[in-house]
C-alpha cells in the first residue's frame, strides 16, 4: 500500500468506528425503557413458542403470537445473520474485547428450548465503547445459529450481557465436533439431571472456564434469537472454531423438549448492516 493511501485508509477506519460508536448511543436509551416495562428479556415460558416450522409456533409464526413479538416480523436488525467472509470489513480500531469475568454462584434451569445457567451474584463483565455489561447468563443453540459462508456449526454458546441501563450484549462462541468443551465438562452432570423444568443451584461457576481461543471476532447490530426478538443487541462472535463432544451436544439436545432439539433460528436477512471484523494487525481485506 502507498504511502499516499494510509492516511485515507486510518480516515477511513475512524470514520467507521464512529459511526459504530454513534449508532449505539441510542439504542441504550430505548432498550432502558423496554427494559423498565419487562419486555426487553428473552421469554422464559418453554410452552410459548418451539422450533418446529409449521407447527402455529415456530420461528416463522413467533412475531404473531404475541404483540410485544412482533420485532421477529417485521424487524430491521435480526439475528441470527451468514457471516460471510467477502462482505466483512476489517476493523483494527475496535480493540481487543475486554472481558473481567469472576466466578460467582449460578443455578441451571431447563427452560424447554434451551439449558440455561444463571449467575445469581456479580460473575464480572465486558467492556463495549467504555461501556460495562454485566454477565447475566449462558445458554446453548445446536446447531449454530450464525451461519459461516453458509455452513453451520454443531454448537453454539452465547453468553448474554446487559449495561446499567439495559442494553444488551452477546458473546458467541462456535464449536465443532471434537474434544470436550471444558466449560460444559463442569456442568454436564447438571445437565443429565435438568429434566424437570426447575432451576438448580450448581454452585460457584468460574465464567472464566469458558475458552475463547482467539483475539479476532465478528462484530454487528442485531437483536435476540429468540421471541421478543429485541433489536439493538451488540453480537461479538468469536472467530476461532473450538471443539465439544458428540456427547455434550446430544445431551443437550436430550435434554430438552422434542420440539426443540434444534433449536437455532433460521438465518435473517441481513437488510444494509456492517460487519465488522477485529482482526489485529491486520489492515488489507479479508481472504
Amino acid at each position: 500500500m502507498s504511502a499516499i493511501n494510509k492516511p485515507r485508509l486510518l480516515f477511513f477506519l475512524l470514520l467507521n468506528t464512529s459511526v459504530l460508536l454513534s449508532s449505539l448511543l441510542p439504542i441504550c436509551r430505548s432498550l432502558e425503557s423496554d427494559h423498565q416495562n419487562g419486555v426487553g428479556e428473552e421469554t422464559e415460558d418453554e410452552h410459548e413458542f418451539v422450533y418446529v416450522e409449521g407447527s402455529g409456533k415456530g420461528p416463522d409464526e413467533w412475531g404473531e403470537i404475541k404483540s410485544d413479538w412482533k420485532a421477529c416480523d417485521n424487524g430491521e436488525m435480526q439475528s441470527p445473520i451468514d457471516l460471510v467472509n467477502n462482505r466483512v470489513q476489517i476493523m483494527p480500531t475496535l480493540g481487543r474485547l475486554k472481558r473481567n469475568y469472576k466466578q460467582a454462584p449460578a443455578i441451571l434451569k431447563n427452560r424447554g428450548h434451551d439449558i440455561m445457567v444463571k449467575w445469581k451474584g456479580d460473575a464480572g463483565s465486558i467492556n463495549i465503547n467504555n461501556t460495562d455489561y454485566s454477565l447475566k447468563q449462558s445458554h446453548w443453540h445446536s446447531p449454530s445459529e450464525h451461519t459461516f459462508n453458509g455452513s453451520r456449526h454443531e454448537l453454539e454458546l452465547h453468553l448474554v450481557h446487559e449495561s446499567d441501563c439495559g442494553k444488551m450484549a452477546v458473546v458467541a462462541i462456535t464449536y465443532k465436533y471434537g474434544r470436550p468443551d471444558p466449560f460444559l465438562e463442569k456442568i454436564i452432570h447438571h445437565i443429565h439431571s435438568s429434566v424437570v423444568k426447575e432451576e438448580r443451584d450448581v454452585g460457584i461457576i468460574n465464567p472464566g472456564n469458558v475458552k475463547f481461543g482467539s483475539r479476532k471476532y465478528y462484530r454487528y447490530l442485531g437483536s435476540l434469537t429468540v421471541p421478543p426478538c429485541t433489536e439493538g443487541v451488540i453480537w461479538t462472535i468469536v472467530k476461532k472454531v473450538r471443539t465439544a463432544s458428540r456427547e455434550q451436544v446430544r445431551t443437550l439436545r436430550e435434554a430438552v423438549d422434542d420440539d426443540c432439539e434444534v433449536n437455532a433460528r433460521p438465518v435473517q436477512h441481513k437488510e444494509k448492516r456492517t460487519v465488522w471484523l477485529y482482526s489485529p494487525h491486520v489492515t488489507g481485506a479479508p481472504s
